[in-house]
């Protein structure tokens, strides 16, 4: 019968094994991030200034993290592509071109099927970028900028397979990435243009994507008797009417819950401004739709539209409503 180990004892040896490995490539990354100087921003500027794309490339492991790296890259608005190797050498080469900037990584930097995107690099004047621990190695001393790896041990027992050389090249990669990002202005926008799938595209869906606009706009003069205000609720739907002045500014809004409080034998008779409510919640243009629910959830009684003004228009005391958006267009466009 095959002995069942104590499960207590072997929980305990798997939680040492953990932390020592986190702790080992924790130290590893404080030496790296230590380790930076003026060669990580010349490395940026290469980037940044390449007409064509950053051809990214590594063998074995590496290859994982430069394939990681590159997708890293184009997601964040600098065009790149991940080239094996070992591809590279049968006709592959011809993925590069002389308006690319090439970025290879190797822990060792003597990985041999390198050596043919070096030369080819060389020869053709594209500027190479080199992230490796081998200072002194063939990738280092025939890169343009060479990042250097500082020295630590692999968190493996044997301190044979990468682990702490993986995390430190996947770390800089995303230095790299993050730097360029900065440096190219990319903003939030430019990030859900590039993710418009998934929960990050839905996560940053804006309120000019999904607000009504034009003529499905509820919108009444401040002396429209209630009679025609409770036809123009009733033909848009929304439960709601903005009221305006006569330069199309936003007095004040009309809702279901104030129908209710002026419910007299008058009220079809009285004028929008003497049953809007004023100063109404607003949203802007440019926000996301979270923010939206946010404000439309954000006191005791929640509301379900807002009146959408454009960002420029924040603070003024009487904006032009340029939109409306419902809760349930927040819900259909996944923003929750």
């Amino acid at each position: 019968m095959t002995a069942i180990p104590d499960s207590n004892s072997t929980a305990g040896s798997d939680l040492e094994a953990a932390r020592r490995v986190l702790a080992v490539e924790g130290d590893a990354l404080g030496a790296l991030a230590r380790s930076l100087d003026q060669r990580f921003s010349r490395a940026v500027d290469l980037i940044l200034h390449a007409e064509g794309r950053v051809i990214v490339s590594g063998m074995g492991k590496s290859g994982h993290i430069a394939n990681k790296v590159a997708a890293t890259l184009a997601s964040t608005g600098t065009p790149a592509q991940f080239v094996h190797p070992g591809e590279a050498s049968h006709g592959d080469l011809g993925f590069i071109t002389r308006k690319d900037a090439a970025l290879l990584i190797s822990n060792s930097g003597k990985t041999s099927e390198l050596t043919d995107i070096i030369e080819f690099t060389r020869r053709a004047g594209i500027p190479l970028i080199a992230i490796t621990g081998g200072a002194e190695s063939a990738l280092a001393q025939h890169s343009d900028v060479a990042l250097i790896l500082p020295a630590a041990p692999e968190a493996c027992p044997m301190g044979l397979a990468p682990t702490t050389s993986t995390t430190m090249q996947l770390a800089l990669g995303d230095a790299l990435a993050v730097a360029v990002m900065k440096r190219r202005g990319f903003t939030a926008d430019d990030y859900r243009v590039l993710h418009p799938g998934g929960s990050l595209g839905r996560r940053l869906v804006r309120v000019a994507d999904i607000m009504h606009t034009g003529t499905e706009l509820p919108l009444v003069a401040r002396d429209a008797v209630m009679s025609d205000v409770l036809l123009e609720m009733t033909s848009k739907r929304f439960g709601c009417v903005g009221v305006t002045n006569e330069a199309g500014g936003l007095l004040g809004v009309i809702t279901d819950g104030d129908l209710r409080r002026h419910m007299q034998s008058d009220l079809l008779k009285r004028r929008a401004h003497e049953v809007m409510t004023g100063k109404p919640r607003l949203v802007r243009s440019g926000a996301l739709g979270g923010e939206a629910l946010r404000l439309m959830n954000q006191h005791a009684v929640p509301v379900t539209c807002l009146f959408v003004i454009e960002d420029d228009a924040v603070g003024a005391a009487t904006p032009k409503p340029v939109g409306i958006v419902h809760v349930h267009d927040c819900l259909r466009a996944g923003v929750a």
